[in-house]
């Protein structure tokens, strides 16, 4: 009877859940087929090819309305004109109330759209006939044909778009159409062999590109309403399962059978080869005339390095551009899919997202697509974790910042002063061991858990494969602005090896516990910045070299740009490790074309990181001066 009684309570809560989750969907179609007329279209690229675009007219005619576009290879449906789009339209609902023409469009190659599908597709600088398209052409076609054939509009259009769509966005402004006005890409991808999504200097992100491209990636045979069927693991443990996968290679021989094509390209092009280079965005944005404001995630696994270099390509090249950043606590989206109060056990103190949105998003598109108010933006809106207010910065990085190193010490120290110039080959070692590679999370999952990034990293500093470096006590908060430079010398018994370096806040033992999440936040070691440096690319990226077993080298790389302050109470700690597993593929530790490894070239490696005065590793922290 308790069996059943357990089980008639579990289908009623599945029942409830079901009720709502149907409610909700409703209410958004209705507040759409309130408010707005839903039209589709197949509008004519300059070749020939046809896309498929939603357009949604205001019902409300008393005045003209701007046009909002969001370009996307994820879907535009659902489709029909009585089928209303309410694809997470909590994260565009301010935008609907606010009263624009919406534009949803199929990228070309992508469900409704005609032509073929090439992922981040390369600009053309020349285009020598009506055949040659990109992306950029795509966008100014369209434009083109909204503004001659919609009704009611005001002559001015806006682009925005998260993720694969922010990418859109961002080659949209390229060559833009004279009706562009406003353009904001958010955590657009920009650069994916050096620090977007699939690859971090090289190294290669098997967790998030294999649950990618096994759904994304699958061929599509002719137009189509429906996505693919995500790949069954088999299991919620991604560790597991990509540990048993075995090498890269395995893959394509026990899964994916060569079927998916961009995975093959990305396993045929290990080094940063023309492939990759002609995806590199930022070279193309060049004489950007629509206002740009740039949006990323502090804490997004996926393209905070595109939100950055996004910005610093455009600011540099276009100093005459209304060109705005924006940087909050967020993950990947969570300006506007998540009210940004908080990520995992860390709490940011206020509805960060709600001050985005309100503050920043509908005053940049009001003011330069309806000309209405003075949107006030500073060059850089910024958020400062830690102490959990926002910036307001007329350049970024901010021009006050002293570059300061902090040096690895002996006994696990971390100090500002260098070590003994009389200390010659002092050392710290591990032994990585390909086998039992460092988990990136503790958490159970098949990709990446969105909270990893700000996650308690206690249990990797209780493994032997980890190096723990933790200042004393703060006397005084330390604020730091901009990229943190990475500065080690390192030695490998191995002939290839990959060094992460984690930046980490520790917070006092007597912490209180978070009454939200029930974490015990006493010690607790806050992940702040981490990030990855295969070493047969550490002199470049095009040409890898191995490094010579027992031999001393430099590795040098900058992590992504931060704005922490570490409060008074509070150590800095940093770990070092040659593992992150599946975040970063494992690296067999042997000089060899890691997509192509075989089993027996997999072996473990004595690791040494030096920290004397010949070898004085380090980290450089941009300090915020007062």
């Amino acid at each position: 009877m308790k069996a059943l009684r357990l089980a008639a309570r579990f289908v009623g809560c599945m029942l409830l859940m079901l009720t709502v989750t149907t409610s909700f969907v409703r209410a958004q179609q209705s507040y759409l087929e309130q408010h707005y007329l839903k039209k589709e279209y197949r509008i004519a690229m300059r070749d020939g090819a046809r896309l498929y675009t939603s357009v949604y007219l205001p019902k409300d005619q008393t005045r003209r309305y701007p046009i909002l576009m969001l370009r996307t290879p994820y879907s535009a449906g659902p489709y029909g004109e009585n089928a209303y789009r309410t694809n997470r339209f909590e994260a565009w609902r301010h935008l609907a109330e606010a009263g624009f023409i919406l534009v949803f469009q199929d990228v070309r190659g992508r469900f409704m759209s005609e032509g073929e599908y090439v992922n981040v597709r390369p600009h053309l600088v020349e285009k020598r006939s009506e055949q040659d398209i990109d992306e950029s052409s795509d966008t100014y076609d369209t434009i083109e044909w909204l503004i001659d054939n919609l009704p009611n509009h005001n002559g001015r259009v806006g682009m925005w778009g998260i993720s694969y769509p922010g990418f859109y966005a961002a080659m949209g402004a390229i060559e833009a159409h004279p009706a562009l006005k406003a353009v904001s890409p958010q955590a657009p991808v920009c650069e994916w062999f050096i620090g977007d999504d699939f690859h971090h200097n090289g190294t290669f992100n098997l967790a998030l590109a294999f649950g990618f491209f096994t759904s994304f990636g699958v061929a599509r045979p002719e137009l189509t309403t429906e996505w693919p069927p995500r790949f069954d693991y088999g299991t919620p443990d991604g560790y597991d399962f990509f540990l048993k996968m075995g090498p890269l290679a395995n893959a394509n021989k026990q899964y994916l059978k060569g079927e998916i094509a961009f995975w093959n390209e990305m396993m045929d092009h290990g080094t940063y080869d023309e492939f990759w280079k002609s995806r590199r965005t930022t070279q193309y944005f060049n004489d950007i005339k629509p206002a740009v404001l740039v949006v990323g995630g502090w804490f997004d696994a996926e393209d905070c390095y595109g939100a950055l270099h996004t910005y610093q390509a455009i600011e540099k090249r276009n100093p005459q551009t209304d060109n705005f950043l924006v940087m909050g606590p967020w993950y990947h989206g969570g300006w506007v899919r998540s009210d940004g109060s908080a990520l995992g056990d860390i709490q940011f103190g206020s509805p960060t997202g709600e001050f985005y949105i309100e503050n920043i998003e509908l005053p940049f598109f009001n003011h330069y697509l309806k000309e209405q108010g003075a949107h006030n933006l500073p060059e850089a809106y910024v958020f400062e974790t830690g102490g959990n207010r926002w910036h307001r910065f007329e350049v970024w990085p901010p021009e006050n910042i002293h570059q300061t190193p902090l040096y690895l010490r002996e006994e696990g120290q971390l100090a500002y002063d260098a070590p003994d110039p009389r200390n010659i080959f002092s050392s710290d070692e591990y032994i990585s061991d390909p086998a039992l590679p460092v988990p990136f999370t503790a958490e159970i999952a098949t990709g990446m858990p969105r909270t990893f990034m700000v996650e308690d990293q206690r249990f990797a500093a209780r493994r032997p494969d980890v190096l723990v470096y933790e200042s004393a006590v703060l006397d005084n908060d330390v604020t730091i602005a901009g990229p943190v430079e990475v500065k080690f010398f390192v030695s490998t018994t191995g002939s290839d090896s990959d060094w992460i370096v984690k930046l980490i806040d520790v917070f006092p033992g007597d912490t209180p516990d978070n009454e939200d999440t029930g974490a015990k936040m006493g010690g607790y070691q806050m992940l702040l910045r981490g990030d990855v440096m295969r070493g047969k690319f550490r002199h470049s990226f095009e040409h890898p070299i191995a490094m010579p077993p027992g031999t001393v080298v430099e590795i040098e790389f900058a992590m992504n740009d931060v704005m922490h302050t570490f409060r008074k109470g509070h150590k800095i700690m940093v770990q070092v490790q040659s593992s992150w597993f599946p975040y970063v593929d494992r690296n067999p530790q042997t000089f060899v074309d890691i997509y192509n490894a075989k089993e027996t070239d997999f072996r473990s490696a004595d690791q040494r990181i030096y920290r004397s005065g010949k070898y004085p590793s380090h980290l450089v922290l941009p300090v915020l001066e007062n």
